[in-house]
């Protein structure tokens, strides 16, 4: 028995345990779901309406079938992709998300460095709740932040941010265009999740329940939105009422003017607004239903990628966010002519279980996962993926 049973050590440490159990997204995403009280839970897995569009992003992905090559030779696969002139380990963005420092301390902090560390860049949101300047100064000239900006009513804060966001070394500004009026968040309503949270009776009750969580919240600095601060308690829907719903394209061809750095357009876009895009001069845009907490029932963004790419040709930069969950999903992605995969609630999953190593956990995951579909499907480069890539994927 000695011969045939080895014992496995136990560690000690109760995150590496956690993330040790975690195999896959969907793993981690079970394990944030036990640890983290509901309302903030739902805030992050939660979408518009019926939540059918978060269902159909994924399904999106997950309806591509392979057709591998064999006998290829891919031990030496590189999964190396540049965008923007970055050369990336793997094609891969992390999204922007806001208010992440509720689902841990760690927050936009941890997640830029853990980027940082896997040589990607991070994107601070405009809702986010750890500023521009700080989040520079934490993660170290190093890194590479872009950030994202929705364009508020009040255009001399807008413009005061991406003026912050220039001097601070942000080499990429990303404008979201599908927030213009509040996506109807249904679990956000039923939870009543307000920013700051507020203690209802049903966040008193979930102190108990989760006593971990309240006390790693309640011991860091008090948690608002970085970028308006000062401002009254707010619900998650009412802070849609900052944006303007008169946005429009002479908006994005006066930043294009303003900002000096590269600049992508965010959301649901497809080929005819695409090209406008490269009409008024920016360098790319990032195919998003804002992973279905805007518009339900909006096209999963991996269906536009196809289009998009016929429209603008091969030089254009195409990214695509909604929906990943596995490194294959990112290998679809570029078969299809995408040149980078944004992850959100997957990293967002890691984040909660483990904080900045979660996050690590998580870009392992779908790093290791990319690397092996790669191989899988018979190619060696990024480049010979999105070579051949419409020879290795159908319907």
């Amino acid at each position: 028995m000695r011969k045939l049973v080895q014992l496995r050590a136990v560690s000690l440490d109760a995150t590496e345990r956690r993330l040790g159990s975690c195999f896959d997204v969907g793993d981690l995403r079970r394990v944030a779901k036990r640890r983290i009280p509901r309302p903030v839970f739902d805030y992050v897995d939660g979408a518009a309406d019926e939540e059918i569009a978060v269902a159909a992003n994924v399904a999106a992905f997950r309806s591509w079938r392979f057709l591998p090559r064999v006998l290829a030779g891919v031990a030496t696969a590189d999964t190396s992709a540049a965008v923007f002139g970055s050369a990336l380990p793997v094609p891969m963005v992390l999204a922007p998300t806001g208010y992440t420092r509720m689902l841990h301390p760690d927050g936009e902090i941890g997640a830029a460095r853990s980027a940082t560390r896997h040589g990607l860049p991070y994107t601070l949101s405009t809702m986010a709740t750890t500023g521009i300047e700080e989040l520079r100064a934490a993660a170290g000239p190093a890194a590479e932040l872009w950030f994202q900006l929705y364009l508020t009513k009040d255009r001399a804060l807008a413009y005061d941010l991406v003026d912050r966001a220039r001097d601070s070394g942000y080499p990429t500004l990303v404008v979201t265009v599908d927030t213009v009026v509040a996506g109807n968040r249904v679990r956000d309503l039923r939870n009543g999740l307000s920013i700051p949270p507020a203690l209802t009776l049903q966040t008193v009750a979930s102190v108990g329940a989760k006593p971990g969580y309240w006390y790693r919240l309640l011991s860091g600095p008090a948690l608002d939105y970085a970028n308006f601060a000062g401002r009254p308690p707010t619900t998650v829907m009412k802070t849609a009422d900052f944006f303007d719903a008169d946005l429009n394209w002479d908006d994005i061809a006066g930043l294009r003017a303003r900002w000096p750095g590269k600049l992508v357009l965010k959301g649901p876009i497809g080929a005819a607004d695409a090209l406008r895009a490269v009409e008024l001069g920016l360098d790319g845009v990032q195919l998003s239903n804002h992973g279905g907490r805007q518009l339900d029932r909006t096209i999963a963004p991996v269906d536009l990628i196809a289009p998009v790419r016929e429209a603008v040709g091969p030089s254009f930069t195409v990214l695509v966010d909604s929906g990943i969950r596995h490194g294959a999903d990112i290998a679809i992605a570029l078969a299809l002519g995408a040149d980078a995969a944004v992850p959100g609630r997957a990293y967002l999953y890691g984040l909660m279980v483990g904080g900045e190593a979660g996050v690590d956990r998580a870009l392992d995951l779908l790093s290791r996962q990319f690397r092996s579909t790669m191989q899988f499907l018979g190619v060696t480069s990024v480049a010979e993926l999105r070579k051949h890539g419409p020879e290795l994927i159908t319907h």
